[in-house]
């Protein structure tokens, strides 16, 4: 397990580009000036120790060197001691519709991006609850399995995009089905499942099923709905420009809506509740009002209690290379022109 003490260092490595582009254009800007001097064969007589390839070996080694010392500066840690602690939560599974519906813009900056936000804010506020994520569109794609590692969750929840799954079309009853897997404690008094989507759902004669079994299985379901009903095109985008709108077999533009009554249903018969995801502040207030009222169950988790620092590796190692590029002269090294490693022997 990696941790992470000073992230703001990790700007400094926009330093990097800047002194590529500086140096490409010094190097065309000498080209240029040497040429209005003398021609390439004068010049190589002029300047025979002129080595072609130091100066680029200079700058990877200096480059090397400045970005070991910025990883130095943000102090990498390594987890070297795994406890296994006690703890008192709930075991809560966010199922996140990742179908192409969730691409509209009626609520910013779309309705996937909203989705992931409600996630992210209600993982903030949770204390020792156990978590795990579901992507669905026209299957349902285990993300997280249950855990405790709210950085992992995190780190999945932002990588989830609609391109992810190849089907399409919502089926909202085999993330549910899916959800029912992830309990894994048959003494876990409160199990919790939240559904965040714009409510399309393409399979709404099974749903019903797959509700009924998780309710017996003692699952709560929670439903949080993203969009608005009057509804909103769906863009198709290139490279973050909006190229087109998708459009049905008849060459109509598709017009999302947010079917609020069938999460209502879901929630209704699944002992849970429907929450309006529009203003994120209000729902996660909500939502952390409703999981503190729960009962909590003891369970056993393991967590690295000890980390050491990591950052004198990088430091020392970032040091030698700016230490080493003194001695890398931009002439060329004697025993070094004998083997003629950059191909650097003069023409006769």
């Amino acid at each position: 397990m990696i941790q992470i003490d000073e992230k703001i260092y990790f700007y400094l490595l926009f330093i990097i580009p800047v002194m590529v582009v500086i140096f490409i254009l010094l190097q065309i800007w000498k080209k240029s000036a040497q040429k209005k001097f003398a021609d390439l064969p004068l010049l190589k007589r002029l300047t025979p120790t002129k080595s072609i390839f130091k100066s680029t070996l200079k700058l990877i080694v200096v480059l090397l060197g400045l970005t070991l010392l910025i990883i130095g500066l943000v102090n990498p840690k390594i987890g070297t001691k795994l406890e296994t602690v006690k703890r008192e939560g709930v075991d809560i599974v966010f199922a996140v519709d990742v179908s192409k519906s969730m691409l509209a813009e009626d609520i910013a900056p779309n309705r996937l991006e909203k989705a992931k936000r409600l996630v992210s804010e209600i993982i903030n506020q949770l204390g020792s609850d156990r978590i795990g994520i579901i992507a669905y569109a026209g299957q349902a794609y285990p993300q997280l399995p249950i855990t405790t590692d709210y950085g992992a969750a995190k780190m999945f929840l932002q990588g989830m995009n609609t391109e992810m799954l190849s089907s399409q079309g919502t089926a909202i009853d085999q993330a549910i089905d899916l959800a029912s897997t992830y309990y894994d404690d048959d003494e876990q008094t409160n199990r919790v499942l939240f559904i965040i989507s714009d409510g399309e759902d393409h399979s709404e004669g099974s749903t019903s099923n797959a509700v009924e079994n998780a309710v017996d299985q003692g699952i709560i379901i929670y439903t949080i709905g993203v969009g608005k009903e009057k509804g909103a095109p769906i863009p198709i985008k290139i490279n973050g420009v909006v190229e087109s709108l998708k459009k049905d077999i008849q060459g109509e533009v598709v017009i999302t809506k947010l079917n609020q009554s069938v999460l209502e249903n879901i929630a209704e018969d699944g002992n849970g509740e429907y929450i309006d995801g529009t203003n994120t502040d209000d729902a996660v207030s909500y939502i952390k009002e409703q999981l503190n009222k729960m009962d909590k169950t003891e369970f056993e988790a393991k967590q690295f209690a000890e980390y050491k620092d990591q950052f004198q590796w990088f430091l020392g190692g970032g040091l030698l290379l700016l230490f080493l590029d003194i001695f890398i002269l931009e002439r060329k090294t004697k025993w070094l022109q004998k083997l003629n490693l950059f191909n650097e022997k003069e023409v006769e």
